[in-house]
């Protein structure tokens, strides 16, 4: 007997980036995004993230692990300037990682990434004081609010769904 299923398994949860939407400067001035999976239930978000030569981030600390596919172009994080990530590169980072993305100014194209999040941004200040959170709720609302705001196309991700539930049997 096969298991019960609580998807439904006909239907792929599948996109293709070359027709869904790029939010340009969505997150900072300089950084494009192309959401590609938010699940705010269980704290996992999935990114195609542009980043214009010379856009730093701020310092931030990750709540959980992260998963790190540079495309294109070359980035490194300021506390690592010596270990360049370049096309091709794959980076782990495990949770309670925290440093600064750097993208250097004399890149000549933009880079390219995607990146899979588990957990949460929490963002310094240059001064090292909190300043904000990044999660996979933050970042529909940051998506939805621009999209009222400049008129954009709708987004297109994968949103993970909640289970349906199982049919209940007696056995």
């Amino acid at each position: 007997m096969f298991p019960v299923t609580v998807q439904d398994d006909k239907t792929l949860l599948t996109l293709n980036v070359e027709s869904a939407p790029i939010y340009k400067d969505i997150l900072v001035p300089g950084v494009d995004v192309q959401p590609l999976f938010l699940d705010p239930n269980n704290g996992v978000w999935g990114l195609r993230v542009f980043f214009a030569p010379g856009v730093q981030l701020p310092t931030h600390y990750h709540t959980g692990t992260v998963h790190l596919w540079t495309i294109s172009g070359r980035w490194n994080y300021v506390e690592h300037a010596d270990q360049p990530q370049t096309a091709g590169s794959y980076l782990f980072e495990p949770g309670g990682s925290i440093h600064t993305l750097s993208v250097p100014a004399e890149n000549t194209e933009v880079t390219e990434t995607i990146m899979i999040v588990h957990g949460a941004n929490i963002n310094f200040d240059e001064n090292g004081q909190y300043h904000s959170t990044m999660d996979a709720s933050s970042i529909m609302a940051m998506i939805d609010e621009a999209i009222k705001e400049r008129g954009l196309d709708p987004a297109v991700y994968i949103k993970a769904p909640f289970p349906k539930p199982a049919n209940k049997t007696s056995l």
